[in-house]
């Protein structure tokens, strides 16, 4: 198996160049060390040895039938079992863990530039086993599978290491050093030193004065009740590596299941090893960017010059604000769907400790009295995951609280804009790795905001030295000087500042809006422009070959924009462009003056050229009435073709020639696989290895034109959005790199058909008319700055990375979402809070060159209890999501399987062994961890990790890319659906939205057991909704909601709620449209009953219930709590 490095963005472990993701094409040319990003070692996957991963992908590993106990086998026997529970007959045996949130484990990347590692190997299988049980066997050798060492330095590349997942093959030991159980964390350890810190770009001048942190004791926290027996600690183990491996699963029928028993003493820490080093470049193949911001960025910088001591000389009022403000999006005054509602309400969970103090403006050294421990706060109750069943609370997780003063927390960034994987901050790099959790954050940075503060300002104040932004969590020393919270530089006020344009007063700069509002956004003065803001560009390249006039999308798609042709975001400069293609390409005369559209052939793909530059792209207000009868024609221009060949390449070529001297936006709508001309592929998909319970091939691309076309695209300026609408294999992995490098969308419709289909030609409607009419922003560049001590050295999503931490994005839109790895390069230890600052520069629709810049502050702590009482199990688990997806490609499928499951084992054993002092039976978690294993484990069952299920190669690749770019409120959705009761909705606690009642049902756990054959139940899976409906539902739902008068009268294909005049449709019909409004994308929904073929797909997101090839919910956390008692 490779112990290629984990990658998101220029290169990877394998040696390639670009950014954003892995790509292990042989084809791509050997990067030259040093150029890139950031840190010169990036973090990377290191093989170590393994802890015995759940089976997947066996089937008939299980017993189809009702559930099955099987014995567990333990590291430890001491004294008689405990007693089993089993399931009543049809039952799942299932124990939930309560809601909170746990932490996860993170791969870091590698961008290594040195020689080509081996390739994946495929897991190989055990042999046949006759029994049900999925522990393994001591006799047997196994292979060693992956864990992720968070955010160190790495040393050098080991040796390539096989790695397999257990029910495949034996398990290799994994001893590592004990972390100590009770006390600060020592200064160092073997298993988790850091290597050196790497060279990096300094942000500040001066360390801030005041006294550090005081270290607080670390506490047990026990869980109420009757005292456990007396345990006998075992001795600290250390790394044996030559020790005798566990085996693979015991043989012989299947005994009756009964939880592990008790360990005797603390379970030793299950240390990784640091990561290789490796060093990222950056390289692209366009030509120079006319448009390079990253001077821009910085021109107003100056070099660093001591500035005065700093002082603290008491502190502003803070003043609300009040000044001008953007309107709201359409739905933006309706409340939200809980989840969404959870992710952006303040934080309220009781983690917070409000302090008195200074103002907002002003961080006292008072800070550094806190601690998280002066009382045990509820996210450190003691949670037995074994015991506890119902785990899930009715409503959707809050993000977690940070400890900070009052002033500070009431404007701190709203959590679904910018959101850590870690509420608490530690304090060195040292105790990080102990607690073996990712440091990480997770913004939505463009995201539609009904308040939004806009300042127009002919002086834009930042910091001479690191050049961040002014915001609400600088401290004033007095009325002419600002100390920078993130390189603690002093600096002096301008005197335009002194003014306050909302009281129209002087002499109050800490009441200005920049330094009340943590998100903010200024109209940029000419000093951020290169050249005149580019104008609103579209062009439209559209598949015109038999295959797609079959599917009937060109009609859709022509009547969508004929619609909204008004509403395309721009001005008067907007120009719009349409190029068609099958085995040539089509171009479209729409100049000025001419009766209606000429039609241009190119025949000559090879060497493709523009016809008549100047007339292809036009002004949409002066040729509006040309490009409407264009798109009046378009449909039944081809509809007699029989064409069946695809020369997608060459239009892509065609279409970055025409935007090459503006920039803007192309749109591609396909619906097969090219087969002609460059870029042509070939069919990788074998449908009958869909299923396979061994590694998945062909995840990544097949040939590197597509990526190189989009970093050449990324260089102009130019963002590439796919929409593929195919009933056929497209090999999305190659073609989706053409977006995910230009920092474009894709979008995938399975099976689209106009007549066969219509959910999925709704749902193509409803995203369309999204996407033409959204915001956009273009030629936009981000950067994420942190405190100085804290680095950033990976990221995630759709982007190029154009230098060390300056990301390209020739558009951005509403919809994106972004995340990023962290790690700790210097101690620190005097400070109380760090701060984290996002700045998108981007040029509106309108012309306007603009700044959104976020900022969020948190504390810092130094103690273990203290970071696990503020994990964001949320957060994690979408980190893991975008971490996993990288590994899947770099390394192989069950690599990335077999990590996120020790994600799960090394935090809560960490905690357990470091955290608590008193040790007690069973699986112990934090209260905010305790959903951990519930999302790991549904991680594992989702469509882009699953094994052992058919899964088509681009229906998994779309989930993979959704991962990496949905938002985290709507990723989670898409990991762990949403579950309610809808039979018997009611008034009760009903919200109301624009004079509609919308009920509140409960949420319900993911088990068959939760449904009943009298009821009907909505599951909300992100991208698609399911109403299931029980075959004895009650009549009355089936005629007041879905208007039939039996169960058996149910349509097969029915996907929209009939508008009744009943109470029960008016209900039910609220409460759907409601969760739809709540997100960008619109969800299909299926009516479906038990002989509905998408029953199956319903079934699989029953993520607490056993498959043919997954464990269940249960069955997880023994396999989990075994490998912590090892």
């Amino acid at each position: 198996m490779s112990t290629a490095g984990f990658n998101s963005q220029n290169g990877t472990g394998t040696g390639q160049t670009y950014s954003n993701g892995p790509s292990q094409n042989p084809v791509a040319p050997q990067q030259p060390p040093g150029v890139g990003y950031g840190m010169t070692h990036q973090p990377t996957y290191h093989p170590m040895q393994a802890k015995a991963t759940p089976p997947h992908g066996h089937p008939g590993l299980y017993p189809s039938g009702p559930y099955q106990p099987i014995t567990p086998v333990c590291s430890y026997q001491p004294g008689p079992p405990l007693t089993s529970h089993p399931a009543a007959s049809g039952q799942s045996l299932l124990t939930r863990p309560l809601m909170g949130g746990p932490p996860s484990h993170t791969p870091p990347q590698s961008a290594s530039p040195g020689p080509r590692l081996p390739h994946a190997q495929a897991t190989p299988l055990a042999p046949a086993v006759s029994s049900g049980s999925y522990y393994t066997n001591p006799q047997q050798p196994q292979p060693m599978a992956p864990a992720w060492q968070y955010n160190t330095a790495p040393p050098s590349m080991g040796p390539p290491t096989n790695i397999s997942t257990p029910p495949r093959g034996p398990a290799a030991s994994h001893v590592h050093p004990a972390a100590s159980s009770a006390g600060p964390p020592p200064p160092s350890s073997t298993a988790y030193s850091p290597a050196p810190p790497p060279p990096h770009v300094p942000h500040s001048v001066a360390q801030p004065p005041g006294p550090g942190m005081p270290r607080t004791p670390q506490h047990g926290y026990i869980q109420p009740g009757p005292a456990p027996p007396p345990m006998t600690p075992m001795a600290p183990h250390t790394y044996q590596p030559n020790r005798a491996p566990y085996g693979p699963p015991p043989t012989g029928p299947p005994p009756t299941m009964k939880p592990a028993p008790p360990p005797i003493g603390p379970p030793m820490a299950n240390a990784t090893p640091p990561p290789p080093k490796a060093d990222g470049t950056v390289a692209g193949n366009g030509p120079p960017a006319p448009n390079s911001y990253n001077h821009v960025d910085n021109q107003m910088g100056v070099p660093p010059q001591p500035g005065p001591p700093g002082r603290h000389l008491g502190h502003y009022p803070s003043l609300p604000p009040g000044y001008q403000t953007t309107s709201a999006p359409p739905n933006a005054s309706s409340p939200m769907h809980p989840a969404i509602q959870a992710a952006t309400q303040p934080y309220t969970q009781p983690y917070q400790q409000p302090l008195g103090g200074p103002g907002a403006a002003q961080l006292s050294p008072s800070l550094a009295a806190m601690s998280l421990q002066s009382s045990t706060p509820e996210t450190l109750r003691v949670v037995n995951l074994l015991q506890e069943r119902n785990l899930l609370p009715p409503i959707p997780i809050p993000a977690p609280t940070p400890c900070l003063q009052q002033d500070l927390q009431r404007i701190n960034c709203n959590p679904e804009v910018f959101r850590s994987t870690l509420t608490s901050i530690p304090q060195t790099q040292s105790l990080l790795n102990k607690a073996k959790m990712p440091l990480g954050l997770l913004l939505h940075p463009f995201k539609d905001l009904s308040q939004l503060p806009v300042v127009t300002s002919s002086t834009i104040v930042r910091c001479r030295s690191c050049r961040t932004y002014i915001n609400p969590f600088v401290s004033f020393l007095d009325q002419r000087r600002w100390k920078c919270n993130l390189c603690f530089r002093v600096n002096d006020v301008p005197e335009e500042f002194m003014y306050n344009p909302v009281s129209r007063s002087y002499g109050e700069p800490h009441k200005r809006p920049e330094v009340q509002n943590a998100t903010i956004e200024f109209i940029a003065p000419s000093e951020y422009m290169l050249r005149p803001p580019q104008p609103a560009v579209y062009l439209f390249i559209l598949d015109v070959s038999h295959n797609a006039v079959e599917t009937g999308y060109l009609t859709v798609f022509c009547q969508s924009l004929l619609d909204n042709i008004n509403a395309l975001p721009g001005d008067s400069r907007t120009k719009v462009g349409f190029i068609t293609f099958d085995s040539t390409i089509h171009f479209y005369n729409l100049q000025e003056g001419l009766s209606q559209p000429q039609m241009l052939i190119v025949s000559d793909i090879e060497d493709i050229f523009l016809p008549t530059p100047d007339s292809l792209l036009v002004n949409l207000n002066e040729c509006k009435e040309l490009v409407q009868d264009l798109l009046k024609s378009l449909p039944t221009l081809f509809e007699k073709t029989m064409e069946t060949q695809s020369a997608l390449g060459s239009a892509l070529q065609a279409a970055y020639k025409l935007l090459l001297p503006t920039g803007g936006r192309m749109s591609i709508f396909q619906t097969q696989l090219p087969n002609l001309g460059v870029g042509a592929l070939q069919s990788r998909e074998d449908p009958n290895l869909r299923a396979a319970a061994k590694d998945v091939q062909h995840l990544s691309p097949a040939t590197d034109f597509y990526k190189k076309l989009a970093l050449d695209c990324s260089g102009q300026q130019v963002a590439v959005d796919l929409f593929l609408l195919s009933s056929q294999y497209c090999d999305l992995a190659s073609l989706g790199c053409i977006s995910r490098y230009s920092a474009g969308s894709v979008y995938y419709y399975p099976s689209y058909h106009h007549q066969h289909n219509p959910a999925q030609v709704e749902c193509f409607q409803k995203d369309l008319k999204r996407y033409l009419t959204r915001k956009i922003g273009f030629e936009a560049v981000m950067r994420i700055r942190c405190t100085k001590g804290l680095s950033i050295h990976t990221f995630h999503g759709n982007f190029f990375v154009r230098s060390t931490d300056l990301l390209s994005l020739p558009n951005v839109n509403p919809d994106a979402g972004f995340a990023v790895q962290m790690s700790i390069e210097e101690n620190l230890d005097d400070m109380q809070v760090v701060s984290f600052q996002a700045a998108l520069l981007y040029t509106s629709s309108k012309g306007e060159r603009r700044i959104r810049v976020h900022t969020l502050c948190l504390p810092v702590v130094n103690s273990l209890s203290d970071i696990f009482a503020g994990a964001d199990v949320q957060a994690i688990t979408g980190l893991l999501a975008c971490m996993a997806v990288d590994r899947s490609a770099t390394a192989s499928l069950s690599d990335a399987r077999d990590a996120m499951t020790n994600a799960a084992i090394d935090s809560l054993s960490s905690y357990r062994q470091a955290v608590l002092t008193i040790q007690q039976p069973g699986l112990l978690a934090p209260a905010c961890l305790r959903l951990f294993p519930l999302f790991i484990l549904a991680l594992l069952k989702q469509k882009a990790f699953r094994t052992g299920t058919s899964t088509r190669l681009d229906d998994r690749l779309f989930a993979m890319c959704q991962l990496k770019y949905q938002p985290l409120v709507y990723a989670m959705l898409m990991i762990h659906p949403a579950l309610y009761r809808v039979d018997d909705l009611t008034d009760e606690g009903a919200l109301n939205v624009s004079e509609r009642t919308v009920p509140q049902p409960r949420l319900l756990q993911l088990s068959v057991e939760k449904l009943s054959r009298e009821g009907a139940f909505l599951m909300d899976a992100g991208t698609v909704m399911y109403l299931w409906i029980g075959r004895n539902c009650h009549p009355n739902f089936l005629t007041q909601v879905l208007g039939v008068p039996s169960y058996a009268a149910v349509p097969d294909n029915l996907y929209l709620l009939p508008e009744l005049d009943t109470a029960e449709s008016q209900r039910t019909r609220a409460f759907v449209g409601w969760l739809r409004d709540q997100r960008p994308f619109f969800p299909s929904l299926h009516v479906i009953r038990d002989e509905s073929q998408l029953k199956p797909t319903f079934m699989q997101n029953m993520i607490e219930d056993r498959t043919e090839s997954a464990l269940s919910y249960y069955e997880f956390l023994l396999h989990i709590q075994q490998q912590i008692s090892k």
